[in-house]
Formats: structure tokens, C-alpha cells, sequence
């Protein structure tokens, strides 16, 4: 089944590994076999990793888009995953859904679970008084 997506003039996406830019129009694309595809919207950038939970999501999306490296990157997800545990133990229930996705081998749906992930962090940090 083929994936339609329509960029927004100047907006960015990673196909297959490779980042596309669109041009000042809107544009139509059709992607006919499978690859790793994502959009602006849902790439977080190494300088954009500075939180634990935005550091676990951005290891997933390497994990997406990177095979040549995906040994290393599991590596690093694990190990930020049990870092984020024992520190903060009510985040299991979080971490669990995208550790299965990562077992499964689908690291979209981790990275989307992911997500839910950074909102809970989100969150805590807004109930900390920032005089902390």
C-alpha cells in the first residue's frame, strides 16, 4: 500500500535516511515500497535530545532510520531506558509498551509511544517549582 503525504512549502523529511526539503510550493508524493519515513513534525534532532525521555526518543528514531548502526542503537536505548527506571520507577508503566515495539522490531510504534513519554516528562517538570 502506498504512503501519500503532501509537504508544506519548506518543510523537511527523512526518506529511507535520506533528508528531502521541499521547495517555496506545496508538494505531492507517493511512496510505493516500504521505508523508513518520517516528517518535520515527528523528527527530534540531536541538539533537541536534551531531556531523558527526548534522549530515549531520538534513539528510537535512530533505530527507525539507521540499520547500519541498529546493534549500537539498541544498546544505548537499553541502557536509557533502565537509567529512566530506576530513576523515576512510575515511568515503567511507559517505558514497557515501547520496549515491546523495540522487541518486535517496530520502531515507529516505539517512537510513537515515545511520545506519551515525553508528555509525562513534560508534565512532571511543570509541577517542579522552577526556585528548585
Amino acid at each position: 500500500m502506498a504512503l501519500k503525504i503532501t509537504l508544506k512549502p519548506g518543510e523537511k523529511m527523512i526518506v529511507g535516511g535520506a533528508v528531502l526539503k521541499n521547495g517555496g510550493s506545496t508538494a505531492h508524493l507517493v511512496v510505493e515500497n516500504k521505508v523508513p519515513v518520517l516528517r518535520e513534525r515527528d523528527i527530534i534532532g540531536e541538539s533537541g535530545a536534551t531531556t531523558p525521555c527526548r534522549r530515549i526518543y531520538f534513539v528510537l528514531q535512530l533505530m527507525y532510520i539507521d540499520d547500519d548502526k541498529l546493534l549500537e542503537h539498541h544498546n544505548v536505548y537499553w541502557r536509557l531506558a533502565r537509567e529512566l527506571v530506576e530513576a523515576v520507577p512510575k515511568a515503567a508503566d511507559l517505558v514497557e509498551p515501547i520496549s515491546q515495539q523495540v522487541l518486535a522490531g517496530d520502531y515507529y510504534k516505539a517512537m510513537k509511544a515515545a511520545r506519551k513519554l515525553i508528555d509525562y516528562e513534560q508534565e512532571v517538570t511543570r509541577r517542579v517549582p522552577q526556585s528548585l
